[in-house]
């Protein structure tokens, strides 16, 4: 979106009334193409124009958004958020991120951006070519479907307080889910990619012929009975026993005294040697950025260094509530005001391959899905149903389901073990996981 445009609608807001202003644009042009059987099931196509503008007066705040950009469309957007700041309560810690904390160009150039548009007959070809391939393995008999997308997108900032950035991204995946199916039952498997260049894409029937693998591995799932025993997380799925730690370490939280880690600042909360890193500035990251959504200046940051935590996450009016500086962790849309995430987070990746993790552990469980989740933010107590393998004498054994695990984070924490397996696939991302001892309900 023109920066133009966007400083006119902070102007504008000035004159209107308002103390403080900031106006973001985001564009966004994207193609899905999903096939299921052989036959082109849907194609999604989506082009969008937004704007958003976040308006202070005094230590009130409004935010509005719209896709009208039209001059008249500006002038309503404009009236309305300064309307709606002056009948807004009062926040003390409500205001454009601090002056000095802001980034100042030139931007770092990350390479989040790849100009090949795919036509649409393509993307149909990878999705049939992932399909096709996922039908070929032995065992496969049904589909769920296969997809392939495309999409751009670019975000400008514009705010009162001297701050004017713009990036822009795009991104490219394949997806595809099989069925397989014996006398005992049915199972699903799946796989997909995303990337940011079309060229770091994997073929797509590699796609298709780990979900038929994964799904064939599937049949025969037991149920096993409760117990207490050692559990490593799969890579592609390690990231997820992690992310709690991040809406436990975020600024909000922290402020609000609702996060089962407020009190562990600068505590060994890791065995040592582990490191969970934040990079805003991977290149071709997933969820890479030069700025954060405030326009405050981001870096790499080990928020657990050799088990120790480090820091919060902040965003302006956290780093305020909490008299620190904001971490460059601010995120948000159009419609309201920041909050807080991660970019490119990474349980760095420890010496055992997943053989070493599972002949060290002996026998155990082996998680490969898990669904449900279900935390306590202010105890830590976590527990996920999940699926996957027993494993005995270090080698998978046999598929199990219907199994719950169950622990403290804080103990969890304490206990992990990263494997070597680390695979760049998502924003977050983890090596595969040891943990030495949780409970496992089963039947």
């Amino acid at each position: 979106m023109d920066e133009n445009l966007l400083s006119d609608v902070v102007a504008a807001a000035l004159k209107a009334g308002a103390d403080a202003a900031e106006a973001a644009g985001a564009e966004r042009r994207a193609l899905s193409i999903s096939v299921r059987l052989g036959a082109l099931e849907e194609v999604e196509r989506e082009e969008s124009r937004d704007l958003g503008l976040r308006v202070f007066i005094g230590r009130r705040q409004a935010t509005v958004s719209g896709s009208d950009i039209s001059a008249e469309g500006r002038a309503k957007l404009v009236e309305r958020a300064v309307a709606m700041a002056r009948l807004a309560p009062e926040d003390p810690y409500a205001g454009l991120a601090d002056s000095e904390r802001l980034a100042r160009g030139p931007f770092p150039d990350l390479d989040l951006y790849d100009p090949a548009e795919p036509a649409a007959d393509a993307l149909e070809a990878r999705a049939r070519s992932a399909e096709d391939a996922a039908r070929a393995i032995e065992g496969v008999t049904n589909s769920d479907g296969a997809s392939a997308s495309w999409s751009a997108g670019a975000w400008r900032l514009v705010t009162s307080g001297g701050f004017s950035g713009a990036h822009r991204a795009s991104g490219f995946s394949i997806g595809a889910s099989a069925i397989a199916s014996d006398a005992n039952g049915m199972e699903n498997g799946h796989d997909w990619r995303s990337v940011r260049w079309q060229d770091d894409l994997p073929e797509a029937g590699l796609i298709g012929e780990e979900a038929g693998r994964r799904a064939v591995s599937r049949l025969g799932a037991r149920k096993i009975a409760s117990t207490t025993a050692p559990v490593i997380f799969e890579n592609r799925i390690a990231a997820s026993l992690i992310s709690p730690l991040i809406g436990a370490i975020s600024g909000p939280a922290i402020a609000r005294g609702t996060s089962f880690l407020k009190d562990k600042l600068g505590e060994q909360l890791f065995a040592k040697g582990v490191t969970v890193t934040d990079d805003p500035h991977r290149v071709r990251g997933l969820g890479s950025s030069p700025f954060d959504d405030e326009g405050v200046a981001n870096e790499k940051r080990d928020l657990i260094d050799d088990g120790v935590l480090t820091t919060w996450l902040l965003n302006s009016s956290a780093a305020r509530q909490l008299g620190l500086e904001s971490t460059g962790h601010a995120s948000r849309g159009l419609a309201g005001p920041p909050g807080v995430s991660p970019t490119n987070l990474t349980l760095q990746p420890g010496e055992r391959d997943l053989a070493g993790l599972m002949a060290d552990a002996g026998q155990g469980l082996f998680i490969t899905s898990m669904f449900g989740p279900s935390l306590n933010g202010n105890t830590g107590d976590w527990s996920v149903g999940c699926s996957g393998f027993w494993f005995e004498n270090g080698e998978l054994a046999y598929p199990v389901s219907e199994i719950t695990v169950a622990g403290n984070l804080i103990d969890i924490f304490a206990r992990l073990q990263p494997g070597s397996d680390l695979e760049l696939r998502r924003a977050a991302n983890a090596p595969s996981i040891l943990v030495d001892a949780l409970a496992i309900a089963g039947r």
